[in-house]
């Protein structure tokens, strides 16, 4: 437990853990995997110490289902994994988001598909992270592209979900995550802390009413029946009837969608004049900022743009910067990843220059700046 500010040469990973910590967890659960272990590890070390609850499971599915339950009896509550893990979970992450249950997953990004490259960096989650689960709903994704950022964001996450009772997925990788860093750890009480708005008694909606109702614990004598299944305010399952089902899930999605401009944090440099706009996240983030800072030192009028909110994603902002950039570079570990959201937002305003770089390896900042010479 932090007692107080302190700066440490540590992992990205070992940055969420502490932040973790910070901002309130008391129970994780999970099971090892590449790379993001060290979570999982500093987690069973730092809880025992806040009087917190630490299990590993026997698998993924498993870990997020024990998340879910801890959350319901009051607990602020994380699991972290990789790809095939952040697959397994993905039921989970659905029935968290129709159950209306605030929980943070940190997905340590390795390069795939499947088993892939386990100790290598990859972005190939990002789409599975927001579609991932079946169904209509909303998530929160956050984006951190250094070991600073895996504190802060982590803490960001936990108040994302406590606000809007929601999965918040920490969608970091390999390289943020085991990157060791200078990162400065806050105690919780120089932190924002967000806790769950709680019922106070009498005849309250735990899933409807409010558009983001109170979420009671189990053990506080209230009535509460959670049920994945389409359920009408009080809970009580109603599959059958449409306008059950509109009203729910228009709310599940709304409760996101009309909060957007007050959830989407984003990064922008030399963007007021730029005509090509580089566009990174995560790991391909600093490269990509260091070919924009060479090419503006030449005289190029280029610009960064970086998605700290993942989703739901900063569409206003880059409609704004599309009213004069009129070329679009997208640095990522992914030959898909980001680029369908990007071209959506974009509406043929600007020609889209996808620049993936998969294997295990993140752009060098030459070789962004090489592709911003290209399309002078």
């Amino acid at each position: 437990m932090i007692k107080s500010s302190q700066v440490r040469f540590i992992q990205g990973n070992e940055a969420c853990a502490e932040a973790a910590i910070a901002a309130g967890c008391r129970f994780f659960a999970g099971y090892p995997i590449t790379p993001s272990t060290e979570i999982m590890e500093k987690m069973c070390k730092l809880l025992p110490s806040v009087n917190g609850h630490f299990m590993q499971m026997e698998d993924e599915i498993a870990s997020i289902s024990s998340v879910i339950g801890a959350s319901w009896a009051g607990a602020k509550a994380m699991t972290a994994t990789s790809g095939p893990g952040f697959s397994l979970m993905q039921e989970g992450i659905g029935y968290a988001a129709m159950t209306e249950t605030p929980i943070v997953i940190v997905d340590v990004q390795r390069s795939g598909p499947s088993t892939g490259q386990a100790t290598l960096v990859g972005q190939g989650d990002i789409m599975q992270a927001r579609f991932g689960s079946h169904g209509d709903y909303e998530i929160i994704a956050v984006a951190p592209s250094t070991a600073q950022e895996m504190f802060d964001l982590t803490v960001d996450a936990f108040n994302l979900a406590e606000t809007y009772r929601v999965p918040v997925i920490v969608l970091s990788d390999a390289m943020v995550g085991q990157n060791r860093e200078r990162v400065t750890l806050r105690r919780d009480r120089e932190i924002k802390i967000v806790d769950r708005k709680t019922p106070i008694g009498g005849e309250e909606l735990f899933f409807g009413g409010d558009e983001i109702p109170p979420m009671p614990k189990f053990g506080d004598g209230f009535f509460v029946h959670i049920t994945g299944s389409t359920h009408r305010a009080d809970g009580i399952r109603e599959e059958t009837t449409v306008d059950v089902h509109e009203k729910l899930v228009t709310r599940l999605c709304a409760k996101i969608e009309k909060n957007k401009e007050k959830i989407v944090k984003f990064e922008e440099h030399f963007t007021e004049d730029a005509d090509i706009l580089v566009i990174g996240y995560g790991a391909t983030a600093r490269p990509s900022l260091g070919g924009v800072v060479t090419a503006r030192e030449r005289g190029i009028p280029a610009g960064f743009f970086r998605p700290v909110t993942i989703w739901p994603s900063p569409e206003k902002k880059l409609e704004e910067l599309l009213e004069h950039a009129k070329t679009i570079i997208l640095c990522e570990c992914s030959l898909r990843g980001y680029k369908p959201e990007i071209e959506r937002i974009a509406k043929r305003k600007a020609k889209i220059i996808h620049f993936p770089k998969i294997g295990g390896t993140v752009h060098t900042s030459t070789e962004v700046f090489n592709m911003i010479q290209r399309c002078i």
